[in-house]
């Protein structure tokens, strides 16, 4: 049976904003929790969340709009809404018996057939299922998200005993295509596969910053970049959670493991960890929600000062940026990071040693795969690396001998490896180690493949420095772009050109996209920097002239182009999708044309081509103005979409453009719509508008003096502006004239020229490069 509507019972900071992801997936959710003591709103509870969800940042929804898609309720009177709901989702407090007291009042309601699960983190299915009916326990299973879940990829997935099959294919289907998750099948075991190696990590980590003696800092720096682990660190992670979420799970896993679990065995209740963070939590330092934690903000003469905790004596002081020197040797591997004979190097090795030897001696009773394990601290811990592939950095034989050399018991799983990798490729195949110490083949689910599947084992059709352009097969080819975060430089222009003749090479579609984080983050502007630095200005209008003339000709190429945009879409890269015939873009595609905040325009037809797209949008207001006020106000602001569902809105995806929530999925879902677009293709015909020139170039620089004057603006922002309002009105025509494509080229590539003949775009250049953040000069 197919999910289409759901059910979320409990309106907690988890259960609402899974909620709010259920939506996001255009799916109708009903979301009820109890009534409050004495309310005078009975619906209070779940119609807060609805409001608070709207407020929260990072936003859980996608698009304001879907909340409409969320129904609240109480359990009192709306018991009846969840009856014809095909799965409901359990997430109330983690108590057994409060959750039984609502499983057996869901019996009395839902449908034959839905499924029921429940979110817990900790609590084994088979203690949730103790004495329930034998129908429940046909369709029960726990299905664990991880917070923010708009955000975070994972979704564990566990059966149990009696569970239906097909109710585990129904929920990993749904969870897969339609919420975009990672799901990772895991055994009943405490803390599922996620937590029970993360909570770990996390204790292991502070615990052994305070046995070292290293600062705040100085673990933070060393259990952040260099081990492939947020930039937040291990405290930095602990202030963004909440200090005293610690103590509870650690309370909860050593009630449920076995007492001979490395973390049974090494928590000491006397540790000053755990007194430090009880007199912390009743100070009310519990992170960023509370007064601050192992850091806080605070104010010094007007300035905001970040300032970090000193473990031994409670007392903060300014955050300092730790000088040390196995950070730096990290850069070259994990291996240099754990050799480095300093305090850094060795609480690396602290973290490490047990961390990875925990989450070996752990396969076979979590999971029976290491992919499993691995992608799962990848999408529940964000870690850029799982265990298994850190050990293959570190070399596996290195760690046994090292643990060996340190009498600290080896794995039986890594004793079988010995000194082979965990991971390697044969051919066009990609191996991985299984639990019996034999090679297997990574399963590749259909329809979620990767371009690295497509590459492995193959060559280029072509390739340069910048870009190449590989056969998807079926007649697909796909131009990946493959620069420092997928910069357009003059090698990715020249294969864009060459992009446009692949007919001529047999192919009949073309994907624009890649495996990397994102699709494109605009032009180089180092090299831009350069050139005008040296006054080299023919060469800086020749590259925009090639730009443009090389997306015109994908426009009009003789074949579809199916741009397939995913993480940051920025500047020139947005330029790239709206130049494509269709867009099969990631859910969390963040896209604009970004170039004021260095001082320029958009210059290979950004500015064309949303002008075009809101002239001739059907439902624009009437007359110019509106249409071309809002397209002033995207550019001029920078505005980026925070999701492919804004992008629409800013005309960035138009009818026709369609959305792919499990970033694994879109290069095959492109691939399918450029074959789909590929028969009885016509190339699209050329046409004009009719801009009103001058008359909207100055109500547009009376707004921007508007917004100078109250400080909401700088006079370069002014400047700036001036160029794209004169851009976007059609610089010197009249209402009675037609603009074509190639006269808005030309506004484009003389505004741009303009500016970076200014000093002060320069400026705003170089300091982007210095400090990755823009110049309000």
């Amino acid at each position: 049976m197919a999910i289409e509507k759901v059910a979320v019972i409990g309106a907690g900071v988890m259960g609402a904003a899974i909620a709010a992801h259920v939506a996001n997936a255009g799916h109708p959710v009903v979301l009820l929790d109890i009534v409050p003591d004495g309310a005078d709103n009975r619906n209070m509870l779940a119609e807060g969340a609805l409001n608070a969800l709207l407020k929260t940042k990072p936003a859980p929804f996608m698009h304001k709009k879907n909340a409409r898609l969320v129904t609240t309720g109480n359990l009192e009177d709306n018991l009846d809404l969840v009856a014809d709901c095909d799965w409901i989702v359990e997430a109330i407090i983690e108590r057994p018996d409060l959750k039984q007291d609502l499983y057996r009042n869901l019996e009395s309601v839902r449908k034959e057939g839905s499924i029921v699960t429940s979110n817990t983190s900790t609590i084994p299915l088979n203690v949730l299922m103790e004495g329930m009916p034998e129908r429940l326990q046909k369709d029960f299973a726990i299905t664990h998200f991880f917070n923010p879940p708009r955000y975070m990829r994972l979704f564990e997935l566990v059966k149990g005993a009696e569970t239906r099959p097909d109710a585990i294919e129904d929920l990993r289907q749904f969870a897969d295509v339609k919420l975009g998750k990672e799901v990772v099948d895991c055994y009943d075991t405490p803390g599922f596969i996620g937590n029970r190696i993360g909570i770990y990590w996390s204790f292991v980590a502070i615990k052994s910053a305070f046995d070292l003696g290293l600062s705040v800092e100085e673990a933070d720096a060393v259990c952040g970049k260099p081990m492939g682990i947020p930039s937040t660190g291990i405290f930095g992670l602990g202030d963004l959670t909440g200090i005293d979420l610690g103590p509870k799970v650690n309370e909860s896993m050593l009630k449920e493991l076995p007492d001979s679990d490395p973390f049974c065995q090494e928590y000491d209740p006397d540790h000053p960890m755990v007194s430090t963070i009880a007199t912390m939590i009743d100070e009310g330092y519990t992170g960023r929600k509370g007064k601050g934690g192992f850091y806080r903000i605070n104010k010094d003469g007007g300035r905001k000062v970040k300032e970090a905790r000193n473990l031994k004596t409670g007392d903060y002081a300014k955050a300092a940026k730790p000088d040390l020197g196995s950070v730096k040797a990290g850069r070259k591997g994990l291996r240099a990071l754990v050799e480095y004979d300093d305090a850094g190097g060795r609480y690396a090795w602290a973290i490490l040693s047990r961390v990875l030897s925990y989450a070996a001696s752990l396969v076979g009773e979590i999971s029976d795969d290491i992919i499993a394990i691995d992608n799962a601290m990848k999408t529940g811990y964000a870690w850029k690396y799982g265990p298994f592939e850190q050990l293959d950095q570190l070399g596996v034989q290195y760690f046994v001998d090292r643990l060996t050399a340190e009498g600290l018991p080896v794995p039986a799983f890594l004793e079988k490896v010995g000194d082979r990798p965990l991971y390697k490729e044969e051919g066009r195949d990609a191996l991985y180690m299984t639990v019996e110490g034999e090679y297997a083949k990574v399963p590749v689910a259909d329809g979620a493949w990767a371009l690295a599947d497509i590459k492995r084992g193959s060559e280029p059709v072509l390739s340069n420095k910048g870009a190449s352009i590989w056969d998807l097969g079926d007649g697909v080819a796909c131009l990946e772009i493959h620069t420092k975060m997928n910069s357009i430089d003059q090698d990715v222009v020249a294969m864009l050109r060459e992009a446009g003749k692949i007919d001529k090479k047999g192919f009949k579609a073309l994907v624009i996209g890649s495996d990397a984080d994102n699709f494109s983050v605009g032009a180089n502007v180092g090299l831009a920097l350069f050139a005008a630095n040296a006054a080299m200005w023919p060469v800086i209008e020749n590259s925009i002239t090639e730009g443009q003339n090389a997306l015109m000709k994908l426009k009009y190429a003789p074949f579809p182009v199916v741009a397939a945009p995913a993480g940051m879409a920025l500047g020139g890269g947005c330029e790239i999708v709206l130049a494509a015939d269709a867009v099969q873009a990631h859910s969390e595609s963040y896209m604009g044309l970004v170039e004021v905040g260095v001082g320029v325009i958009p210059g290979f037809g950004g500015c064309k081509e949303l002008v075009f797209r809101a002239m001739t949008n059907k439902k624009r207001p009437g007359g110019a103005m509106p249409a071309l006020a809002t397209v002033f106000e995207n550019i001029s602001t920078a505005k980026v979409a925070t999701s492919a569902a804004e992008a629409r809105d800013m005309l960035i995806l138009r009818d026709g453009d369609d959305v792919t929530m499990n970033r694994k999925r879109v290069l095959a879902d492109a691939k399918a719509k450029a074959l789909a677009l590929a028969e009885n293709y016509e190339v699209p015909e050329q046409v004009e508008i009719y801009l009103p020139g001058p008359t909207a170039a100055a109500a547009f620089d009376m707004a921007v003096s508007g917004f100078v004057t109250m400080g909401k603006a700088t006079a370069y922002d002014a400047v700036v502006s001036v160029e794209v309002g004169r851009v976007l009105s059609g610089g010197d025509t009249d209402i009675t004239e037609p603009i074509t494509e190639k006269k808005m080229l030309q506004l484009e590539q003389e505004g741009f020229m303009t500016l970076i003949h200014n000093p002060k775009t320069l400026d705003r250049i170089e300091h982007m490069l210095t400090t990755g953040k823009p110049l309000r000069n």
